[in-house]
Formats: C-alpha cells, sequence, structure tokens
C-alpha cells in the first residue's frame, strides 16, 4: 500500500459507520480524565476536612490536618495535566495575563489561584504557625531556618494570638467550603453546558461532578488516614472509619441517585441522539460504565458501606472492608471521569458511527505521563507530612 495511504487507513480500521473526517481523532485524551479527577480529590478532601473545624464533627480530628495536606498535595499538581495536553504550554500564563469574561477556563485561572493562596495555604499556615514558632526553637541547622522562615516573622504564641490564629482559620474554612464546590463544579459546568454533545449535555452534570468529587475525596483522605497509622505502626482508630465511612455512604448514595435519575431522564426523553447513546453504553463505555463504575465503584462500595452500618465484630475485618472500599471508590470515579470525557467523544455529530481510542504507553498524552501526575502529588503529600507532621503538632501536647 501507498505510505501516504496508510495512516488513513489505519485510523479507519477504527471507525463503525459514518463519522466526518475530523472526528477520527480525539481532542481529549488521557490527561483530561486525569484532571478533573484531581480536582474531584482536592474539593472531596477539604469538604472532609471541614466537617470536623465547622461543622463540629470531633471525632474526625485525627484526620483533620491529612485531609488539608492532602488537598494542598493534589491542588499544586491539578493544572498540570491540562497545560502538558496543551501545544504550546509555555503559554498557558496568558489565561491570567488576557482573560476573557465568558471564558469558564480564564475564570477557574482566577478561582484555582484564590483557592490555593487565600484558602488552602493560609487555613494550613495558621494551622501550623503555633507549632511552627516552636519548631524553629527546637530544631537545629537548616531546619530550624526553614520554620522560621514559614512563620513570616510571627512568633508569637500567646494564648490569645493563638486564639486569633483559630478563629482566623475558621472563618477561611467557611469562605473555603463554596470555593471547594465552584472549583471542581465548573468541571461539570463545562461539560454540562457544551449542547451539541447530547452525553455531556445535562443541567445535573455540575452537581453530579461535585458529589463524586466528594467520594472520590472522602475515600482517599481515609485510606491515607490508614496508611499513615499503618506505616507510623499506629493503632486506627474505627471510630474515625466508622464517622467516615457512614459520611461515604450517604454521599455515594447521593452521587448513585443522582446519575440513576440523570440516565432515567434521557431514557425517559429518548431525543434523536438517544440510539447513538444507547448503543455507545451497551458497547464501547459497557466495562468502565457497567462494570467499573457500576459494579466495582457504586454497588459494591454502597452494600459494603451498609452492611458495615449495622456490622460492629471483628475490628480487623471492618478495617480491611474499609480500605477495599476506599480504593473500589476512587476507582469508580475515575471510571466516571473516563465515560465522561471519553466517552462523549467516541461517537460521531451525525449520531451514525463509533471511533475508537486507545492510550499509549508513552508520550504527552500516554499512560507513563498520566500515571506521573497522579503519582506526583502522593510524594507531594509524603514530603509535606514529613515537613508538617499533624501527630507533632503543639496542640496535640498540651
Amino acid at each position: 500500500m501507498d505510505p501516504q495511504y496508510q495512516y488513513l487507513y489505519d485510523a479507519l480500521t477504527h471507525v463503525q459507520g459514518y463519522i466526518f473526517p475530523n472526528e477520527l481523532d480525539l481532542q481529549w485524551g488521557i490527561l483530561i480524565v486525569v484532571y478533573p479527577f484531581i480536582t474531584g480529590l482536592v474539593a472531596g478532601a477539604f469538604i472532609l476536612a471541614s466537617l470536623e473545624r465547622v461543622f463540629n464533627v470531633k471525632v474526625l480530628k485525627p484526620t483533620y490536618q491529612i485531609a488539608l495536606l492532602t488537598a494542598l498535595s493534589f491542588l499544586l499538581v491539578a493544572t498540570m495535566p491540562l497545560i502538558s495536553h496543551l501545544s504550546q504550554p509555555q503559554r498557558a500564563y496568558e489565561i491570567m495575563m488576557t482573560p476573557h469574561s465568558s471564558s469558564a477556563m480564564a475564570i477557574f485561572g482566577f478561582i484555582y489561584l484564590w483557592y490555593l493562596m487565600v484558602v488552602l495555604l493560609l487555613e494550613i499556615w495558621f494551622d501550623y504557625r503555633p507549632s511552627m514558632v516552636v519548631w524553629s526553637k527546637e530544631k537545629k541547622g537548616v531546619m530550624k531556618w526553614v520554620y522560621k522562615i514559614l512563620t513570616l516573622g510571627l512568633s508569637d504564641i500567646s494564648p490569645r494570638t493563638v486564639s486569633w490564629d483559630r478563629k482566623l482559620g475558621y472563618i477561611i474554612t467557611v469562605v473555603g467550603i463554596p470555593s471547594a464546590f465552584i472549583l471542581h463544579g465548573y468541571v461539570g459546568f463545562i461539560f454540562g453546558s457544551i449542547k451539541a454533545n447530547p452525553w455531556w449535555s445535562t443541567p445535573l452534570m455540575p452537581i453530579i461532578f461535585l458529589f463524586s468529587a466528594m467520594v472520590s475525596g472522602v475515600s482517599l483522605v481515609m485510606f491515607v488516614y490508614m496508611a499513615i497509622s499503618w506505616l507510623r505502626k499506629k493503632a486506627i482508630e474505627v471510630n474515625v472509619l466508622d464517622t467516615i465511612g457512614k459520611f461515604l455512604f450517604f454521599i455515594l448514595l447521593l452521587d448513585f441517585t443522582l446519575e440513576a435519575l440523570d440516565q432515567i431522564h434521557r431514557i425517559y426523553v429518548a431525543e434523536e441522539s438517544f440510539e447513538i447513546i444507547k448503543l455507545l453504553v451497551s458497547g464501547k463505555l459497557y466495562l468502565t460504565l457497567f462494570v467499573g463504575q457500576g459494579l466495582v465503584g457504586t454497588l459494591i462500595p454502597l452494600i459494603t458501606l451498609a452492611f458495615l452500618q449495622f456490622y460492629k465484630g471483628r475490628i480487623r475485618l471492618r478495617k480491611t472492608l474499609y480500605a477495599i472500599v476506599s480504593v473500589l471508590t476512587l476507582i469508580g470515579v475515575y471510571s466516571m471521569r473516563w465515560n465522561v470525557v471519553i466517552g462523549g467523544q467516541l461517537f460521531s455529530k451525525s449520531f451514525a458511527g463509533f471511533t475508537s481510542f486507545k492510550v499509549g504507553l508513552i508520550g504527552l498524552d500516554g499512560t507513563l505521563m498520566a500515571a506521573f501526575w497522579l503519582l506526583l502529588p502522593i510524594g507531594i503529600l509524603a514530603f509535606l507530612l514529613w515537613l508538617l507532621p499533624p501527630w507533632k503538632m503543639v496542640e496535640e501536647k498540651e
């Protein structure tokens, strides 16, 4: 075969039915799947932290700082998959320098900076400032100066000043709750507002993204708390897991209800796109939608969490089940992101055919790059836990 036609031949082997030439290649790949997944983890982890600070769920105190540091670790990396996906990533700063008021992405840039600089960093600083003052006096060498710099020169740890730190931290947490909703809700807003794509266009999309974000963030913090306790050889408090599991159960149930309601509405309305979507979910998305998202990520965790609400028997079994549930729900939320981002690009705008998507191993949009952006925040979290260990904070020594 003539080499100039080889590419076209290879592309057409991934086509089923009639599609337009510009629909052969997917514009959004696996990095755009990772991007909303990471931002969801940030929002969900912060919401769990707010339960202890704002809603006075004191049993969750062992997870409070862990949740904040987890949110910060993933927020620092949140935009990188999106920037890496750009053809000209060095021009990404222009979205901030020359923003357009009608661009949801431009607005997100300012929301991202607000959430990073004003919400997370300030809240963590107010929480850790008294401890960093003490550490700057106890440590020797380089770390002494690191903690002294982090205090920004404010070394007063009198009861009055510490009280103000806590009050200001509380105010920031209250402001951070709607900020967390906006941070991730805008992702669902972008997809839901694309009228030309019937798989995305639904007013429930921002709400579905929000609840799935809370599911993933809560699950991640529960797993991180268990992993840290295990590595430190400290007992995992079962009452903490039971409380997180209770909240996770109800959030997951609401998320499942919303997604089921959305699908029931699609079936009832049965617009002209219904047949192509029916073929999509029963064919190319069958494994990721029904198995990955539905069975593994939703039904099994729901049944297990419902069982754990009543079963108070062997503690080791309960801990194991909580660890399994946290991993399964993360798989389910990632599958949901895949189904939305990739699934919405697999069918033709003419509703007459499908294309295929295969993830490569290497390259800017390959599996290794996606794994790198998912593992990097875990490394950042390990560093932050070493630099700002919650178990060595002054408040816990008093």
